[in-house]
């Protein structure tokens, strides 16, 4: 598998999220990572309808599920179509973010592993800013104050990857829990 740790990502965009994409990915390279690229590039031919949001996020989407990065990027539009469509795959777990803060959270708090931007919501410093996150973060880092914010998060995240619906409907839309921990909201301390 190709790791956050060596800077190995994915990357990929439809025609709407190519100018963003390109503006991360030079950061990106500048800053020593390699890029694999699986969506539109400058040579692409605008009729390649291989290369519309949707078949990119699955596309990528299936790379993550059959385990051969780590992470990805995605950029389309909105961030919502190409999300939507590597959410469809397996051991995705995808999240659309337009700040800082929010790709933070997404990263150290949800897991995400495919993190889409909208070009047409996110500026390419900003873009750039949170690939820097995004990247430089892990589950469980950065909120370290929240007594078993790794764990109770953790057991979320393990919870959706052995999720089965037909189980679930079968079970009367109950969840198999892998465990359980206190629900409620901690303050920061001093």
């Amino acid at each position: 598998m190709k790791m956050v740790k060596d800077k190995k990502l994915l990357v990929g965009a439809d025609f709407a999220g190519f100018p963003l994409k390109e503006h991360v990915v030079a950061y990106l390279k500048e800053e020593g990572w390699e890029i694999t690229d699986v969506g539109v590039r400058a040579d692409s031919d605008p009729d390649d309808t291989d290369l519309m949001f949707h078949r990119v996020g699955l596309r990528v989407g299936s790379m993550i599920a059959e385990r051969e990065f780590e992470r990805a990027m995605v950029f389309c539009g909105t961030g919502m179509g190409i999300h939507i469509a590597a959410s469809k795959c397996p051991h995705v777990h995808a999240g659309v973010v337009e700040s800082v803060p929010a790709a933070m959270r997404a990263i150290t708090g949800n897991g995400v592993n495919v993190l889409a931007m909208g070009a047409f919501y996110v500026a390419p410093a900003m873009a750039c800013e949170i690939a820097d996150v995004y990247l430089k973060s892990e589950l469980g880092s950065g909120y370290e104050w929240w007594h078993n914010f790794y764990e109770f998060h953790k057991l979320a995240i393990d919870e959706m990857e052995a999720f089965n619906y037909e189980e679930y409907k079968a079970n009367g839309f109950k969840i198999n829990k892998l465990g359980d921990f206190d629900l409620k909201l901690e303050k920061k301390p001093e």
